[in-house]
């Protein structure tokens, strides 16, 4: 049996960014481009007390937190770029894990006024 070698948690994010601009931002993508087994990769991130999903919603959340502070960016572009089947999907996403509507996050930070920050990468 060969050793896997196991992925940092940058590594799994950097790879949930490919495979966003990819569209599919599966486990599966992110563990084909990690080179790993899903299952695998779904064991390791267990131990390094996440899940696929978590790092998922967090890397989305920080791109949407950058693309926000262009007002040209539609939500709906936004929301498609993320993977997310449509804005409203988005924006419950987006409530859930920043505790306030992602446009009123947009008119808050063009205006400089203070803000939640997002889950770090």
């Amino acid at each position: 049996m060969r050793a896997v070698r196991l992925p940092s948690s940058r590594t799994v994010r950097a790879a949930i960014v490919a495979s966003l601009r990819h569209g599919d931002a599966t486990i599966d993508s992110t563990a084909r481009t990690l080179e790993v087994s899903a299952r695998t990769l779904q064991r390791h991130l267990g131990r390094m007390g996440t899940s696929h999903s978590e790092m998922l919603d967090e890397v989305r959340l920080n791109i949407a937190c950058r693309l926000l502070a262009d007002p040209n960016k539609r939500l709906s572009d936004i929301a498609k770029f993320l993977g997310y089947t449509n804005a409203s999907s988005f924006s419950r996403t987006f409530v859930r894990l920043m505790k306030i509507q992602p446009i009123v996050y947009r008119r808050q930070r063009l205006a400089g006024t203070e803000l939640p920050v997002p889950i770090r990468e």
